[in-house]
């Protein structure tokens, strides 16, 4: 994934916008994973975890996104698919060798608040999301990327976000959703949006495969 928004408050609201390789094979929310009982996400079909997590029993959500930094040594490097399965069944960072996986931004949330912790490949640190609307991309939360300076006011002054992610993908620095041909000749693209809302009592999810009119 590689935006993430997060609107604090009653209820908690996540949207999720998941950036990758268009051949990458994957599949829609789901209880895909036997060993987390109740949990739903979208499925990685090649390393088999999720980008975003939602527990409903627990009124908890996670999610991942790339981040940047030293990356982790090919001899021992593990996808960072499952922290977000990790996180959300255990409420809290997961108690993993970190130097195995590559730089992350995971966003934990439930009724409470929204913890993110950000790993670099060399160093961990913790933040509580502000009050109000954040935009988190791959470089954390970066006030000057031309993503958040484009979009984070939109978000914070809209009541339905749904509306927001019916763009054109664009190839574009401050794009909110992406397409565009790799040097290899692959094209990386905004595949889905997921909405996540949390509230005392209730949790919902809203899925948009962003293929469904597109060529994957």
């Amino acid at each position: 994934m590689c935006t993430l928004i997060v609107r604090t408050g009653r209820p908690l609201t996540l949207l999720g916008i998941r950036d990758e390789l268009t051949d990458r094979p994957w599949e829609g929310p789901g209880e895909h994973w036997p060993e987390y009982p109740g949990v739903i996400g979208g499925r990685d079909l090649k390393a088999g975890g999720t980008w975003l997590a939602v527990d409903p029993a627990r009124c908890r959500a996670a999610a991942l996104l790339n981040g940047y930094g030293e990356p982790a040594p090919e001899t021992t490097r593990v996808s960072r698919g499952d922290l977000a399965l990790r996180a959300v069944a255990a409420g809290d960072l997961p108690e993993v060798d970190l130097t195995r996986y590559d730089p992350f931004h995971l966003v934990l949330a439930d009724l409470t608040a929204a913890r993110m912790f950000s790993w670099d490949g060399v160093r961990l640190t913790t933040a509580t999301l502000p009050d109000g609307t954040s935009m988190v991309v791959n470089s954390g939360l970066d006030p000057a990327s031309p993503r958040v300076v484009a979009h984070l006011p939109r978000f914070s002054a809209a009541a339905d976000w749904a509306e927001l992610i019916r763009a054109e993908p664009s190839a574009e620095p401050g794009a909110l959703l992406v397409r565009h041909s790799t040097p290899d000749g692959r094209v990386y693209a905004s595949l889905s949006a997921m909405r996540v809302t949390l509230a005392p009592g209730e949790v919902t999810h809203d899925f948009t495969d962003l293929t469904a009119d597109r060529d994957r």
